[in-house]
């Protein structure tokens, strides 16, 4: 069988955090192999609040799987067909929002699985095997093995049906969108608030139960980071390319401008 992986995959299957960082400015393919040599797994190519198109989600796609990092996709809510193309052209994963119950999980999976998991359909010579031409049985067997089926926790509604949702087949990750949870509950930006805490410790404890993986993203204060993390979550999404630029440039002004003020 080929040899094929999901580098974000193997990091949860090893029982390891898998770290993603979200892309909001960047467009250039190089983003992969320059988040890749910074220790990220995977990049979270966000085409439901971004402005990227999914021709450009591609392109960075394929580069990020030459330098071993894997894409995964967020699309936005329902939009399938956005969903398998992205995954036609490079995704190792896809992130649906706002899934609030167990049929909504359930069909997620079966527009984004090959059968028999699911109904999706097949094309030939994809990215991820280096455009081989790869038995339409097995390719199918291994995509349907190493992508990340991602579905987003972020409202009450989604919290009380978490065990249900993760008791769906197919679906790997239960991912809380903490800043709209908080929005959610009427409590924005308290993600120390003990609904919040709950919130979290009901979707690992039931993703321990199913075997399947909790994520959380909107949180990227490094105390509540390390807080969550050691409460069980292990496919975090770490933060995004502004703040990131942002944070650096930043710094860099200050310095600059403090040797500028200091005597010759």
């Amino acid at each position: 069988m080929t040899d094929v992986k999901n580098p974000a995959r193997e990091r949860l299957v090893k029982g390891e955090v898998s770290i993603g960082v979200g892309l909001r400015l960047s467009r250039g393919a190089e983003i992969g192999r320059i988040m890749a040599t910074c220790g990220w797994d995977w990049l979270f190519l966000d085409l439901e609040h971004g402005s990227m198109s999914l021709d450009t989600a591609g392109q960075i796609s394929v580069a990020a799987l030459d330098a071993g990092i894997a894409p995964i996709v967020r699309v936005p809510r329902g939009q399938y067909d956005m969903a398998t193309r992205a995954l036609d052209n490079g995704g190792w994963g896809v992130v649906m929002p706002h899934v609030d119950t167990a049929e909504e999980a359930a069909e997620v999976v079966a527009m984004v699985k090959y059968p028999p998991q699911g109904h999706r359909s097949v094309t030939g010579s994809l990215p991820q095997f280096g455009y081989r031409g790869v038995p339409t049985g097995e390719a199918s067997k291994i995509v349907n093995q190493e992508m990340l089926v991602t579905v987003m926790i972020e409202t009450p509604k989604a919290v009380e049906n978490a065990a249900k949702i993760a008791a769906v087949p197919g679906v790997d990750v239960l991912l809380i969108g903490t800043s709209d949870l908080a929005m959610e509950y009427g409590i924005p930006g308290q993600f120390t608030h003990p609904t919040i805490v709950a919130a979290y410790e009901k979707v690992i404890a039931v993703c321990r139960q199913e075997n399947k993986w909790p994520g959380m993203g909107g949180c990227y204060v490094d105390d509540l980071l390390k807080k969550y993390i050691g409460m069980g979550m292990r496919m975090i999404l770490g933060g995004n390319d502004l703040p990131f630029l942002m944070g650096g440039a930043t710094d860099r002004a200050k310095v600059l401008k403090g040797a500028l003020t200091s005597p010759l």
